[in-house]
Formats: structure tokens, C-alpha cells, sequence
């Protein structure tokens, strides 16, 4: 007989988390994850709150400070948090906000008109993912305070002093049980807090790290138009003030700014209540729409177009648009637990009406500046028409097994699941590699010299490049629109150079590439970046491998110290490499190390491509020296 080991599962299997349980116990859920993404949303959480309070009128001031010891301080002179007793929780309101999911004034009660955050769960979340929290509220003339311990309450609310001042003060040491790490970044920080600032024309922001004795102060009259001046500080512009857009209906309140530069890239932000909204929605659809509309119009009317001429397309008219979209609506419906998504649909035709009446008055008053916009789109519609004849050569030469670049040594597996590619600088190193690889999984693609710039150049003239065509066809997934990946035939795209300047720059300009023009690549983390070995030290006929100055320092301290039975090689590039050793170091999954890319914030990756790869001189040599204190290993 088999004994039964299974539970019995009946009424005392269920099992119910009281108050904040929950969210300690699955903190995934409320905010997205535990890493230094999860970490830092627990600012903005706070930070949202005091937002919240400057939508309504009443915060003109935040504060964030970064303590010494990895806590956070949020600081605003928003009205203070209510601290009467709640008519149904029989307990201080502010321990109902701190204590209870989904209690706030967000929910329709008259608090907020406009809200943002996670509606009504944020405060309590950050308190229950908190190791200690401290929330001081400023109002009916004295100081209120309660502390909390991973959520729970130490002591009733107590009134501390009196104060005639206003505001909340919300203290929190993130838990150490619920994050992998506790470190935050102030560049991260600084970003967000920015861009509130700048989504808010007026408020004042400031940002306190007292770990390194660096602060920043936010303060922008001009608000999104400053905004884009910002985000195009380092492109040459084709109009110098950007076109503003402001207007409200039913409710909604609506504020666009754009402007044209001379790149072939489009940088569209949406944002609603403050939220960024990364997939758009119907109010960046409304945009477009009137976008599009407007200019063709325009176009037309000032004989730039013949009646008879087909109309620009939305991606002639959008090259080169920085633009941001920002509404406040009082009752917003996102797609998705994550908000990225804006599903509001009477805000499109709002959006799209406000944006054709405004832009249309601004085009008929500045003909000159149209001119010029709409001549761009005429280039960019001549040279779509060129790329998608490319495209379709590229696309027939994709369905021909034969057509395969020439160079590439592919490998025998036809599952794109386990399947990766290398792509590997110059014939030497690509020798070795195709030599020591595994054949069966391991594709080889070698490079010829460094590939094209594409931040410089339109999509038709990046297809005439021998080198992006085969990568293109050996990807198998398209490229620009087309793309689809889907369709791609490695699942790990591996970017594999020498650690020297020349390999650093081969590797960027094919971050830019694939971020330009195959973005999926890097957002679905197919794309990595291998990490070769600096040095070879051997020793009584065995063989180590440092990744690291002070890795090498290690291994000869293991070894006792340098004496003449020590041989330490540096290694200048992969072609100095032996088939076997290269096998052993980088491309042997058991043991090599991999660098994946991606792209935590899409408006600072473009933002670095911009200036890395940008005509622009001077914002490059800023970075390079901004930066250079963080390089290590770098021959020159």
C-alpha cells in the first residue's frame, strides 16, 4: 500500500494576510520588483504624494535627502497629513493612510482632482517594505508624529509640538529582508525628480545626497517647453523656441511641446498625471493624428504639396520631432498594472483637437519655420521610398538559405531558442572564434573595420553598408518598422571586441545601431556584450585568467607574489587569443562572463547616443571627462 503523503486541502489550507502581510510577502506586486528599480520606486512614491499636493495648490517646496546610511527624507509645505481620528477605522487618519492598502485621498472623496502614483497604495506599501518609517505631519498649528516598524505601529499618533508651519515629512530605512540591495543612485533620482519638475512648470524640487555631499535644485517657469529645449540641448535645432500647445476640455488638461532638430530619430514622451507612459495611449495617439493632419494640410495649402501628390506619411513628418505630451485627467484608465498604457478614449479626440486648432495658428502666423519642418518631411518621404526598396532587398535576400552573408560561419542548430551569434571584430579574432566555438549552437560573424555611424545618416543610405546588411540578414527579423523579433534566428546576440578604445567605440556604434534601428533587441534582452579576459598569468605550466586589474592583484598574491616563475600576459585584442583559450574564457557558457544590455530609461539612452555618436563636439568631451574617473583598463 502507498501512503498518502499529500495535504488535505480543505478551509484551514486558506490562508488570509491581515493589513500589510501581503505586501511584504509578494512586494513584486506592488512595485514591479525588489532590485534597485523596486528600491527607488519607493521614493517616488513619496515623492508623488507631496506631487500630489502641488496639483491641488497647496505644495510649492519637496525635499528629497539621501541619508548617510541609505534611508530617504521627503520633505514638502503641501497641508500635512490629516491626523484626526477616521469616522470608521476608529484610529488617526494617518495611521489608516500608513497602515491600510488603498486608503487615500485619490479615491473620489474630494482630496484630489489629479492624482498620480499608485493610487492610494503607496504610502503604506513603502511603509510596509520599510525597516523603520517616521511620517511628522505640520498642520492645525502643531507637529504630529508616528513611527513605524516593517509597517507596524510603535505608538499611537502623537502631538509633539506646537508648529505654525505646513507640510509632511515622511522618513523610511528600506527593509534589508525585502531588497537585494539598499543603495540608491543618485543619477537615478536626479532624473525623475527632473522630469517632475519640469511635468509641473513651477514647483520647486531639491535633491540631497549628505553620502557625497551633492545636491541639485529643479525649479523650470517654463515647464514642458523647457522640457524639450532640455532633451534637445545637444542637437542642432531647426527652429530655436519650441512650439507650445496648451488647452483644456471636460476636464482634461492638455499641454504639448515639440521641436525639430536636424537627426533622423523621433523622440516622442507621453506622460499622463505625471505618469510616463512608455506604450503611449490615445492621447499620443490624438497627437499624431493631428500632427499629421496639420502639416499635410499646411502643406498643401502653401503649394509645398500638389493637390495631386500623395500625402506624407506620419513618420516623414515626425524625423527629427522631440516632442512631450502631458495631460492631467481626473478619472484615468491605464492598460496594465503598470500604467504604461493610456486607455481614456474621449482624450484623443480632446488631444487631437486642441494640438490641430493651436499648431495649424502657430504654422499660419510662422510660415518660414513650416517651410523648413515641411521640406525635411519631403527629404524624409523621398528617402523612406528609397529604404523600403532596400528593405525589400534585403527582406528577398533573408527567404535564400544561400544568401547568407559570406562570412558568417553559422551554426547547425535551427532552434533560435539556444542559438546565439557572435559578432566579432576583424578576421583574426574571428578566425579564432569560429575555430574554438561550438558549432552547434554558436553562429560566427566577423566584422570588417568599424560600422557606419547611423545617428548621422537617414535609414536608405544605412542600407547601402555592406556590414549592416549582413547583420541584418543574418538576424533574419527586418529592420526600422519591419522589424519583428519574433522572427530572429538567435536568441543571444553577443557584441564581442577588444578592450581598447577602438574596441569601445566599435561596440557603441553597434549599441547605436541596434538601439536606433532594432530597439527590440536591447528592450528584450537578446543582446549582450562579452567580457574577454585582460591577462593571462601562468605559472608552473598552469594558467589563470584576470578580468580585472584587481582581480590579476588576487591571483598573484594566491600565488604567492611576482618572482621570475610568474609570466603575466596582457592581452591588447582577441586575435592574441588561441582558439582553445578563447573557447575557455569567453565563449564557453559554463564559464565566460556576459554583459547584458539594456535600457533602464530610454530617454537618457538616447541622450548618450546623442552625445557619443552626435555632431556636437563639446557635450562629448563633457561626458568623456565627467566620466573618465570611472574607466579602468583603458589602453590608449
Amino acid at each position: 500500500m502507498v501512503e498518502n503523503n499529500k495535504q488535505n486541502y480543505d478551509e484551514s489550507q486558506i490562508q488570509v494576510l491581515e493589513g500589510l502581510e501581503a505586501v511584504r510577502k509578494r512586494p513584486g506586486m506592488y512595485i514591479g520588483s525588489t532590485s534597485s528599480r523596486g528600491l527607488h520606486h519607493l521614493v517616488y512614491e513619496i515623492v508623488d504624494n507631496s506631487i500630489d499636493e502641488a496639483l491641488a495648490g497647496y505644495c510649492d517646496n519637496i525635499k528629497v535627502v539621501i541619508n548617510k546610511d541609505n534611508s530617504v527624507t521627503v520633505v514638502d509645505d503641501g497641508r500635512g497629513m490629516p491626523v484626526g481620528m477616521h469616522p470608521k477605522m476608529g484610529k488617526s487618519a494617518m495611521e489608516v493612510i500608513m497602515t491600510i492598502l488603498h486608503a487615500g485621498g485619490k479615491f473620489g472623496g474630494g482630496g484630489y482632482k489629479v492624482s498620480g502614483g499608485l493610487h492610494g497604495v503607496g504610502a503604506s506599501v513603502v511603509n510596509a517594505l520599510s525597516e523603520v518609517c517616521i511620517v511628522e505631519s505640520r498642520r492645525e498649528g502643531y507637529l504630529w508624529k508616528q513611527e513605524y516598524r516593517r509597517g507596524i505601529p510603535v505608538a499611537p499618533v502623537a502631538k509633539v509640538e506646537e508648529s505654525q508651519e505646513q507640510g509632511t515629512t515622511t522618513y523610511f530605512k528600506p527593509d534589508p529582508q525585502i531588497f537585494e540591495e539598499i543603495n540608491f543612485d543618485y543619477e537615478i533620482l536626479e532624473h525623475r525628480l527632473r522630469e517632475l519638475a519640469f511635468l509641473n512648470k513651477g514647483i520647486n524640487i531639491e535633491l540631497i545626497d549628505e553620502r557625497e555631499e551633492k545636491q541639485e535644485k529643479f525649479h523650470y517657469e517654463g515647464g514642458i517647453k523647457s522640457f524639450v529645449s532640455y532633451l534637445n540641448r545637444n542637437k542642432e535645432v531647426l527652429h530655436s523656441e519650441p512650439i507650445y500647445v496648451e488647452g483644456s476640455k471636460d476636464d482634461v488638461i492638455v499641454e504639448i511641446a515639440l521641436q525639430y532638430n536636424d537627426s533622423y530619430a523621433e523622440n516622442i514622451f507621453s506622460f499622463a498625471n505625471n505618469i510616463d507612459t512608455i506604450e503611449g495611449g490615445t492621447h499620443l495617439s490624438g497627437f499624431k493624428n493631428a500632427l499629421t493632419r496639420v502639416f499635410n494640410d499646411y502643406a498643401k495649402k502653401f503649394g509645398h504639396l500638389k493637390e495631386s501628390d500623395k500625402n506624407l506619411q506620419g513618420e516623414d513628418i515626425r524625423e527629427g520631432l522631440t516632442a512631450v505630451v502631458s495631460i492631467k485627467i481626473s478619472e484615468p484608465q491605464f492598460e496594465g498594472q503598470t500604467k504604461t498604457k493610456l486607455g481614456n478614449s474621449e482624450v484623443r479626440g480632446i488631444v487631437e483637437n486642441i494640438m490641430g486648432q493651436e499648431v495649424a495658428t502657430f504654422l499660419e502666423e510662422n510660415p518660414n519655420i513650416g517651410k523648413v519642418i515641411v521640406d525635411k518631411a519631403l527629404m524624409a518621404a523621398r528617402a523612406r521610398d528609397a529604404a523600403r526598396k532596400a528593405r525589400e532587398l534585403t527582406r528577398k535576400s533573408v527567404l535564400e538559405r544561400s544568401a547568407l552573408p559570406g562570412k558568417l560561419a553559422d551554426c547547425s542548430s535551427k532552434n533560435p531558442e539556444e542559438c546565439e551569434i557572435y559578432i566579432v571584430e576583424g578576421d583574426s579574432a574571428g578566425g579564432s572564434a569560429k575555430q574554438g566555438r561550438n558549432r552547434r549552437f554558436q553562429a560566427i560573424l566577423p566584422l570588417r573595420g568599424k560600422i557606419m555611424n547611423v545617428e548621422k545618416q537617414r535609414l536608405d543610405k544605412i542600407l547601402n553598408s555592406e556590414t549592416i546588411r549582413s547583420m541584418i540578414t543574418a538576424f533574419g527579423a527586418g529592420i526600422g518598422k519591419d522589424f519583428d523579433v519574433e522572427k530572429i534566428r538567435y536568441n543571444r546576440i553577443i557584441i564581442m571586441t577588444d578592450a581598447d578604445v577602438d574596441g569601445a567605440h566599435i561596440r557603441t556604434l553597434l549599441l547605436t545601431f541596434f538601439y536606433r534601428y532594432m530597439r527590440e533587441l536591447v528592450e528584450n534582452g537578446h543582446v549582450f556584450i562579452a567580457q574577454p579576459p585582460l591577462y593571462k598569468v601562468s605559472k608552473n605550466k598552469k594558467s589563470y585568467y584576470a578580468y580585472s586589474d584587481s582581480e590579476l592583484d588576487n591571483i598573484i598574491i594566491e600565488l604567492g607574489g611576482k618572482d621570475n616563475s610568474v609570466s603575466i600576459q596582457r592581452y591588447k585584442g582577441l586575435g592574441e587569443m588561441n582558439a582553445e583559450q578563447l573557447w575557455d574564457t569567453t565563449m564557453d557558457p559554463e564559464q565566460r562572463i556576459l554583459l547584458k544590455a539594456t535600457i533602464e530609461d530610454a530617454m537618457a539612452a538616447d541622450e548618450i547616443f546623442t552625445i557619443l555618436m552626435g555632431d556636437k563636439v563639446e557635450p562629448r568631451r563633457e561626458f568623456i571627462q565627467q566620466n573618465a574617473k570611472r574607466v579602468t583598463n583603458l589602453d590608449i
